[in-house]
């Protein structure tokens, strides 16, 4: 069961308080974040053009007269200043400097060296310290605000699926069945899609992201959905995968492999299982029946303001679940030439165990 939600601004003041807990292990005196979905996570604004500066006792959000509004309105947890010009350059006017050396933290993943370069310029006296993961481990832990906003996308997702699967038969093309989707989706209340929508058929089945072409569909084709909708940020990823026609027998065979793979894993999934040990769960279904170097990814991974975002499930992933985590979970065989098979779910992995957000039929469905 899902834990009463937070207002926005109590949520926005406890993700900074772990930041600042972070920051105390660290031992920084600030954070800057340059990321827009990060900026996001941590402050509410949903701009494009930000930067967030925490520091132990406050934080200060800069962003551009474009903004002005919305980051009034937005903005929670944090002092806000409208600029003119390259942000990065209003850095050293934040009063709280006073020209005194301060030891920074920001994720150069994330940020060009041409721009790390500047941080070293505008604020020389810095002492500018490189992570790879300074946000990530907070937000892979979801509150109950964030789960109910993927829940609702996962539902739109499903509706979505649900309208367009008459469209889905011998002659129409690929881009015809994504454009129909998406704009289901946004008819039920999606802000945006969650990403290009996928629509591969037939040979083009074997492509893991094969984008919907220009294609027509025809008899005997596999054809694999892969697509999410958006709701307050937060997104869904769900993908299934249909045959047209009477399956063959080797279609039916490939098939029920992925879903006793997938299934496999989502039953094993709860607080205390290993990332890794997820992922191994459902591989050794596939290698068991041979088809194991045709299984080529990850199991799954993180879904939250982004698409993709920690905890990577895949045989390196250090991380253990979580209650709160929410994940993919998504086998997928893959035969060049043939077609291949994807079966995707989201699952939030509870106190208890685990639910699954994604709804739509997972076994075989001939159309």
């Amino acid at each position: 069961m899902v834990k009463k939600t937070s207002s926005p601004a109590q949520s926005h003041a406890k993700r900074l308080d772990a930041l600042r807990k972070r920051m105390v292990v660290e031992d920084l005196d600030y954070v800057l974040i340059t990321e827009p979905s990060q900026v996001r996570y941590l402050a509410g604004f949903t701009g494009s053009n930000a930067l967030l500066l925490v520091g132990q006792r406050y934080a200060h959000f800069l962003s551009d007269p474009r903004y002005r509004t919305q980051a009034k309105s937005e903005v929670k947890g944090a002092r806000v200043s409208i600029v003119l010009g390259d942000l990065l350059d209003q850095l050293p006017n934040v009063d709280s400097f006073n020209g005194r050396r301060s030891k920074i933290g920001y994720e150069s993943h994330l940020i060009s060296e041409r721009r790390a370069q500047k941080l070293r310029e505008v604020l020389p006296k810095a002492l500018w310290v490189s992570f790879d993961d300074l946000i990530a481990p907070l937000s892979q832990i979801k509150d109950a605000t964030e789960i109910v906003a993927i829940e609702e996308a996962a539902r739109i997702a499903d509706q979505g699926l649900a309208c367009v699967m008459a469209l889905i038969q011998p002659g129409i093309r690929e881009r015809d069945i994504a454009a129909e989707l998406e704009y289901q989706m946004q008819m039920a209340g999606s802000e945006k899609v969650a990403f290009e929508t996928i629509v591969a058929s037939g040979p083009r089945s074997a492509l893991p992201h094969g984008r919907a072409s220009m294609r027509k569909l025809a008899k005997g084709d596999f054809v694999t959905l892969d697509f999410g909708a958006t709701v307050k940020g937060y997104v869904s990823d769900i993908t299934r995968t249909f045959v047209i026609g009477n399956p063959s027998a080797r279609q039916r065979r490939v098939y029920d492999l992925v879903y006793r793979a997938q299934q496999t894993a989502t039953r094993a999934a709860r607080p205390g299982v290993a990332c890794a040990d997820l992922d191994k769960a459902a591989r050794m279904v596939i290698a068991k029946a041979g088809q194991g170097k045709y299984f080529e990814h990850g199991l799954g991974h993180g879904i939250g303001l982004a698409v993709h975002e920690g905890p990577a499930v895949n045989s390196k992933s250090k991380t253990v679940l979580r209650p709160g985590m929410v994940i993919t979970i998504e086998p997928g065989v893959y035969y060049p030439g043939w077609g291949g098979v994807r079966i995707e779910d989201d699952v939030a992995i509870t106190p208890g165990g685990h639910r699954v957000l994604t709804r739509s039929e997972r076994k075989l469905v001939v159309l």
